[in-house]
């Protein structure tokens, strides 16, 4: 119960923050009204956090699976239900006092290797329909994203902030799912493919300023 205490205090104290540096920071704090009860329940099963990130993976794998096989929209519906396990893990951390070095670097892990199988599940399917351009459009966002995510392990490890960004990992699962769904599949991967390469360079533009000053 002290644990549960204590982690509410920090919701609360996150919830006084007037600004935010990133989109997912304040969405992270406008869904506590959902993941915190949830991550409650989760730790009453005896749920520890790594495990649910592990089980994340592993269900978007399957989801990059459906995918490859074609089942496009059904994928989409399937991601809309897997990908806010990702908040879920987190929440859970912060009001166990549970994370660590270990648990964070698992979670980025985690989410690198998720965020390719889906893509990678994409470029299968249309590689096998002789669609070249879709394929191509897969692996530049699937290279956009992990260029998205070392900018910012990058800056931190020399000392920077750097959270900023057009297309942080919740608008491109965001993106992906809306795109599956009402099936504009395409769309997504353009939109995917030029955001995070944007999203990139914002970040190594956004250290360049931070290293002048």
């Amino acid at each position: 119960m002290e644990e549960v205490q204590v982690g509410k205090a920090r919701i609360e104290k996150v919830k006084k923050r007037s600004e935010y540096e990133s989109f997912t920071d304040w969405a992270r704090d406008a869904a506590q009204v959902i993941t915190v009860p949830v991550a409650h329940f989760l730790l009453h099963l005896g749920i520890h956090p790594n495990q649910l990130t592990l089980l994340g993976s592993v269900l978007n794998l399957l989801v990059g699976a459906v995918l490859a096989m074609g089942h496009l929209t059904l994928g989409g519906w399937l991601l809309a239900i897997v990908a806010p396990i990702d908040a879920f893990d987190g929440a859970m951390a912060r009001l166990t006092g549970q994370r660590s070095p270990l648990g964070a670097f698992l979670d980025s892990t985690m989410d690198r290797i998720s965020e390719a199988g889906l893509l990678i599940g994409l470029a299968t399917h249309y590689l096998y329909q002789g669609r070249m351009t879709e394929v191509l459009l897969a692996f530049v966002a699937l290279a956009g994203a992990n260029l998205v995510s070392y900018t910012r392990a990058r800056a931190e490890g020399l000392g920077y902030t750097c959270k900023i960004g057009l297309l942080t990992r919740l608008e491109r699962a965001t993106i992906l799912t809306v795109g599956l769904i009402l099936g504009w599949p395409t769309l997504a991967l353009w939109v995917l493919a030029v955001g995070s390469v944007l999203t990139a360079l914002q970040r190594i533009l956004h250290v360049y300023r931070l290293s002048q000053q």
